[in-house]
């Protein structure tokens, strides 16, 4: 029995769920898949790369059950070394065009023994890296990931 079946959301935290939802959408072009408000101060947003289903980013806004304090010692926990990573075919490319659309980097596309790396943060100071991998990083993650041998 599998009792696992898949990685549905990854949430980060956001001050302004608007704000975050337009910085994803229209400024890194991600495509929004969920806006539903459940009770006051309690709303899922989620978005994720057009035609991806899974995972899709929750853009979630500390509420009803959170206060500042506990924020704050999230924040504090968070390892900014380990960002989640949005894979792209070139990320020279991406790197110019989101620089051009106001996007904070903290890395320029470096070159890594796994492929093109460039680090950047939101407007909410989550981390994110654009990966360009390598063809043998590519074709070993996707052996693995569908669970043949590489």
């Amino acid at each position: 029995m599998q009792l696992v079946t898949s990685l549905s959301l990854i949430s980060i935290l956001v001050q302004d769920q608007d704000a975050a939802l337009e910085f994803y959408t229209d400024i890194m072009g991600l495509e929004k898949c969920l806006d539903i408000t459940y009770a006051p101060g309690l709303r899922l947003v989620t978005v994720a790369p057009r035609r991806q289903r899974k995972p899709q980013l929750a853009l979630a806004k500390p509420g009803i059950y959170h206060d500042e304090a506990w924020m704050q010692d999230v924040l504090r926990r968070m390892d900014p070394r380990n960002p989640w990573m949005f894979a792209t075919n070139n990320c020279g490319e991406t790197y110019e065009k989101l620089i051009a659309r106001g996007v904070h980097f903290l890395q320029a596309p470096t070159r890594q023994l796994y492929g093109i790396e460039a680090r950047f943060t939101d407007p909410d100071e989550n981390m994110f890296a654009l990966l360009e991998p390598f063809p043998e990083a590519r074709s070993l993650c996707l052996a693995r990931c569908i669970g043949t041998a590489a």
